[in-house]
């Protein structure tokens, strides 16, 4: 039974490890084409979580990248150069800044979206029923962990 367990370690490590380094260079070649060239992979990210629902404040944004209001207004200062993203005051307190897409952000919203829905049912297609919730009770657990780490 420990080699076993000792071999499903390891073999978990490298999976996580060799998936993570992975999906960084694939998402990347993937998601920026030559129509989207002029961003990074998290420009994309910034945009993916902009969103195309209402219109975010920084605040809000900062907390869900995980990142300072300062980091995320010099992103947000390159999107807008570029066309990706709007910045708009509220006419109720005009100190707060709201951030929405822009046509382009939509477009790369929905490229990046259609990314990442073909992985998922590249990732679901042969499982069942069953073996789908045990994996998103793996993966739950693993974002549980590095949340506990932040």
């Amino acid at each position: 039974m420990f080699c076993k367990m000792a071999d499903a370690y390891k073999t978990f490590n490298e999976v996580l490890v060799n998936l993570y380094n992975d999906i960084m260079l694939i998402e990347e070649k993937a998601i920026i084409t030559d129509e989207f060239k002029d961003i990074s992979n998290n420009d994309m990210h910034i945009i993916d979580a902009v969103g195309i629902d209402e219109p975010k404040n920084m605040t809000t944004l900062a907390k869900k990248l995980s990142v300072t209001v300062g980091t995320l207004t010099i992103a947000i200062n390159n999107l807008v150069k570029k066309g990706y993203v709007i910045r708009s005051r509220s006419n109720k307190d005009r100190r707060v800044v709201f951030i929405s897409l822009a046509e382009k952000g939509i477009a790369a919203y929905n490229h990046h979206a259609k990314f990442h829905d073909e992985m998922i049912k590249a990732i679901i297609k042969d499982f069942s029923d069953e073996e789908i919730e045990l994996v998103i009770k793996a993966l739950s657990n693993l974002v549980k962990f590095f949340r506990s780490r932040l």
